[in-house]
């Protein structure tokens, strides 16, 4: 994969050694956007990016959870975090820094600069994507967030249902108003697949992706099922994604690990479409002008 630099808002400046930051959001909580956010970002790198994941959740940060890391805590050298390696990408989240049952009781400015730590004072290591899971909601953090930070495009995850595409609008309505492209849309729990028979139903109605991306004019990225195969694996701390490969023998230890090669097919299939609308957006050519290296000639 050759991933280059894509173009981010005018007048910020670019984290060292990240090409482009994905941010994965919702607007609102319980649609799976960590678990999508996770096996988005394994499938990525399984396909040949270098890939890192920011858990941005401060209040309620999952990611620890899901990659079987509840006890990790980060190095730190120089001051600066060396986030986690595991399932071939680069990984850090509030989680790591606080005891899990302590809650973050704090206001928007001291949220904003946590954030800001995880983000600009970590030594990610040449990353094509980036790949933030946000925290749910439309509000002060999530504003802060798009103004100081270099977000190369934002991808919306939805359930079917009108309760929850009610709040993915607003989501999508305030990227929009802080300048910040979308990519597309993915629908989870988009069907549920039972596991007894194999018999597909849609317990949350059908079309909902569908609607929002035609209101918007985006695409759908990709529609992932219920299924129990993927909560069995992310409570066990190994994303389903990482499961149809070698990580299993090296970083599982224990019976009952469900391996299902069509789902985990889902997810890079749903990472190929993801790259594919990356690269139709603006390039940012600024490394090609020298960087102030240019020569006046007369």
């Amino acid at each position: 994969m050759n991933i280059i630099p894509h173009k981010i808002k005018q007048g910020l400046s670019r984290v060292p050694n990240i090409k482009n930051i994905i941010a994965v959001t919702s607007g609102k909580g319980g649609v799976g956007k960590s678990t999508t956010a996770i096996n988005l970002a394994i499938s990525l790198a399984k396909n040949g990016v270098a890939t890192g994941l920011l858990d941005a959740d401060v209040y309620g940060p999952s990611v620890p959870i899901l990659v079987g890391e509840r006890s990790f805590k980060p190095g730190v050298v120089n001051a600066r975090f060396i986030p986690l390696d595991k399932f071939g990408i680069q990984i850090l989240s509030f989680g790591f820094l606080v005891a899990e049952n302590q809650p973050a009781i704090w206001r928007g400015a001291i949220v904003n600069k946590a954030l800001d730590q995880l983000l600009f004072d970590t030594n990610w290591r040449d990353l094509d994507c980036l790949i933030i899971d946000m925290p749910p909601g439309t509000g002060d953090i999530h504003i802060s967030m798009c103004q100081k930070m270099p977000i190369t495009a934002v991808i919306s995850v939805t359930t079917p249902q009108d309760i929850a595409l009610l709040d993915v609008a607003k989501g999508i309505e305030m990227y929009k108003k802080m300048g910040i492209p979308c990519l597309g849309i993915i629908e989870n729990m988009s069907t549920h697949i039972c596991s007894n028979c194999g018999h597909i139903e849609e317990l949350f109605g059908s079309g909902g992706g569908d609607k929002l991306a035609l209101t918007y004019g985006f695409e759908i990225l990709g529609k992932l099922p219920l299924d129990i195969n993927i909560r069995l694996n992310s409570d066990k701390g190994i994303p389903i994604a990482a499961n149809a490969d070698n990580f299993i023998a090296d970083n599982f230890i224990g019976d009952n690990l469900i391996v299902d090669n069509s789902i985990a097919e889902l997810y890079s299939k749903l990472s190929v479409n993801v790259l594919n609308k990356l690269s139709l957006l603006g390039k940012d050519c600024s490394s090609k002008l020298g960087m102030g290296k240019l020569k006046i000639v007369n």
